[in-house]
């Protein structure tokens, strides 16, 4: 019975692990058809997705349209959210829901009011510890927006760092070929996707209304703080200013961008080492020892060789 029940653990993970493995090939290669079918159609492979982001944007902005009320008493009860950290935190995270800096202090009192009267409810209905949620409710539903959108700001920012060094390659080695700077920028992020397509996108838009060049770079510095994209942008600025080549400065920069990646994923797993320590000294140790002492107490009380058939004996 104990080997039957850990074989099938066993094939449990197994199973799941090989579950994972497919799933991640599956997304891979569904990247690479859009792209060979956006390369061939010369049609846009991630619209669907921009329509979906657009549709979520939408259902938010009817879910949250009460706090337009609540936005004047949002910008004066402003603690660790201040106008301008907000406008921020919300041109960092790329702004999904299209939340204006006046919404976003409204959501924060609205959630508040909401998370306030839901501790009531439950407060009167009697469940257990709600008296703790007259405080902890309100203050949730205040920083929950802060926090998800600092959040988003974070993932945005280390998206745009992963997906640099292949961007810098493919433009680079466009240049090489003879292919112009903005021509180059045009057709190569048709096939990225996340915040570096986005932050071109609109680059190139801000550049076909006109605006100035330097100050669309600019621009794009103050939308980003990742240290690798706001060096390439200073590339480029200088590039720019100094008619120097960039396509030699992007390939270098493409290289340093994967020893830095490299050196911080050692970082990391030397990190990782002493907590997986941990976890395994005082959570995975301990289960298995009482699981094996549980099985070793069930065969000593039910199994064939039990203690009460030897007392019976």
């Amino acid at each position: 019975m104990d080997a039957l029940i850990i074989f099938t653990i066993i094939v449990f993970w197994f199973l799941v692990l090989l579950g994972i493995r497919n799933w991640s090939a599956y997304v891979e290669e569904k990247r690479l058809v859009l792209s060979h079918v956006s390369e061939l159609t010369s049609i846009d492979a991630f619209d669907k997705k921009q329509r979906k982001k657009k549709k979520k944007a939408n259902l938010f902005e009817q879910l949250t349209r009460y706090s337009d009320e609540f936005a004047d008493l949002g910008q004066r009860i402003n603690f660790f959210s201040e106008n301008i950290e907000v406008a921020d935190w919300l041109r960092k995270s790329g702004n999904p829901y299209e939340l204006t800096v006046a919404r976003f202090q409204g959501l924060k009192i609205l959630l508040l009011v909401i998370g306030f009267f839901a501790a009531m409810l439950a407060f009167i209905v009697g469940f257990p510890f709600s008296q703790y949620g007259l405080v902890f409710w309100p203050l949730l539903g205040y920083f929950l927006p802060i926090l998800v959108v600092k959040n988003q700001a974070k993932k945005r920012q280390e998206k745009l760092r992963m997906d640099l060094p292949d961007f810098l390659d493919t433009i680079s080695t466009s240049i090489q070929a003879g292919v112009s700077m903005d021509q180059a920028l045009r057709e190569v992020i048709r096939f990225f996707d996340g915040p570096l397509r986005e932050e071109f996108m609109r680059f190139n838009q801000e550049i076909d209304l006109g605006v100035q060049r330097e100050t669309a770079y600019r621009n794009l510095l103050e939308r980003n703080s990742n240290d690798e994209f706001q060096q390439l942008i200073k590339s480029l600025l200088q590039g720019l200013k100094l008619g120097v080549p960039v396509a030699t400065t992007f390939k270098i920069q493409a290289e340093d961008m994967r020893k830095l990646r490299q050196e911080k994923v050692k970082e990391l797993a030397a990190k990782a080492s002493p907590k997986v320590t941990l976890v395994t000294t005082f959570v995975v140790a301990p289960v298995s020892i009482m699981m094996i002492a549980g099985l070793m107490l069930l065969n000593l009380i039910y199994g064939d060789n039990s203690i009460f058939q030897l007392l019976d004996f």
